[in-house]
């Protein structure tokens, strides 16, 4: 198919409540869309980057940059979802940015195909289990009462993010008041190998994982870490693609793989990464970064592959938003449905899109 051009969208979406990390406070999660016109329709990406260069090196208005100046031009003449990536190699990193525009590529050519996301992804499965992510919170019963009203919505596993200073009290009272509920931790980067001790404390609590504890990029520290700690290592910032999956696996730093498609430049590359751990007896499962409908709902398609063994954080629409820009996900049971329309399986709801959009852009081909 020939693209003629795509679409940039600025929208904002108000949080129902801050979400505090390692990293900062969010209350207002503000995202780029992409819309891909084709000759043969359109399709919808999500750039899942933040504001500022705080999670990773790439913030909104970089990858706005980089797509307008670099990518999108890359992609004139007929294009394809799997020749996104080999085209846009020779532009060094921007894997958000890219993975946000053959997202959309995929979808116009799955929804020209009528195949869903699902189908094209591999999943064997017509749910998925939920989990959710819990901030860092001001009080111990402030956590407490968050936790309790996700555990009574029936999310069947609960992440808690911790940083020093806020890590082995939480994760006692959770523990204590909800006994044995799946329960895993998220540092996001925030110790160091000299920590390694301090984070063994955690094992008593028989946690599901430790997510990306150290640096991204202190690859054999891990390893080290994991010979101390007994609770096992996740790594989520430090994998960035099935090479450096393999790598970590076996350098031995980590037992469990948190998949963000953004982070590794795309939902192809994230397939990439599942079937490598597959091959090694390496658990995994779909990180969130708080997306809208677009993204949540080809993160659910990937969650549904087998190798995905663990509950991720694909949490329903109105964990983080009031009003979603495509019909909310809705948790049932504790699983969310898998699309099974073309393409994402969603759409855009026009009059909520207009309503969080700050500006608009097109980039003609």
């Amino acid at each position: 198919m020939k693209l003629t051009g795509v679409e940039l969208r600025w929208v904002e979406m108000p949080l129902k409540g801050p979400f505090r990390t390692s990293f900062g406070t969010q209350t207002v999660r503000t995202l780029l869309l992409l819309r891909a016109v084709t000759d043969s329709g359109e399709g919808w990406g999500e750039c899942v980057a933040m504001v500022d260069p705080v999670y990773s090196p790439e913030y909104t208005e970089g990858c706005a940059d980089v797509l307008r100046r670099f990518l999108v031009p890359a992609l004139d003449g007929e294009v394809d979802a799997i020749s996104v990536a080999p085209r846009l190699a020779k532009f060094r990193g921007h894997r958000m940015a890219k993975g946000a525009l053959e997202m959309a590529v995929l979808d116009a050519e799955l929804r020209a195909a009528g195949r869903s996301f699902a189908r094209e992804l591999g999943a064997t499965r017509d749910s998925v289990p939920c989990g959710v992510s819990v901030g860092i919170m001001n009080s111990i019963p402030e956590l407490l009462d968050a936790v309790g009203g996700y555990v009574d919505e029936g999310y069947v596993r609960i992440k808690l993010k911790i940083e020093p200073g806020w890590d082995l009290e939480p994760v006692r009272a959770v523990r204590e008041r909800f006994g044995d509920v799946l329960l895993q931790v998220d540092a996001n980067t925030a110790y160091t190998l000299a920590d390694a001790r301090h984070l063994a404390k955690l094992d008593p609590f028989e946690l599901l994982l430790i997510e990306q504890p150290l640096d991204e990029e202190e690859i054999l520290a891990h390893a080290e870490l994991a010979k101390v700690v007994r609770t096992p290592i996740c790594l989520d910032e430090s994998i960035t693609s099935a090479r450096s999956a393999a790598d970590a696996i076996t350098l031995g730093a980590c037992q469990i793989v948190n998949i963000k498609p953004g982070r590794v430049g795309g939902y192809l590359e994230a397939r990439r990464i599942h079937d490598v751990c597959a091959a090694h007896g390496i658990a995994v499962w779909c990180g969130g970064m708080l997306e809208t409908g677009l993204g949540r709902a080809a993160n659910v398609a990937l969650a549904a592959l087998p190798g995905c063994t663990l509950p991720g954080d694909t949490s329903a629409s109105d964990r983080y938003y009031s009003l979603d820009v495509t019909e909310p996900f809705v948790l049932e049971d504790g699983h969310l449905r898998v699309p099974t329309g073309p393409g994402l399986g969603v759409v855009p709801i026009q009059e909520v899109l207009d309503e969080v959009t700050v500006k608009t852009e097109w980039i003609p081909l």
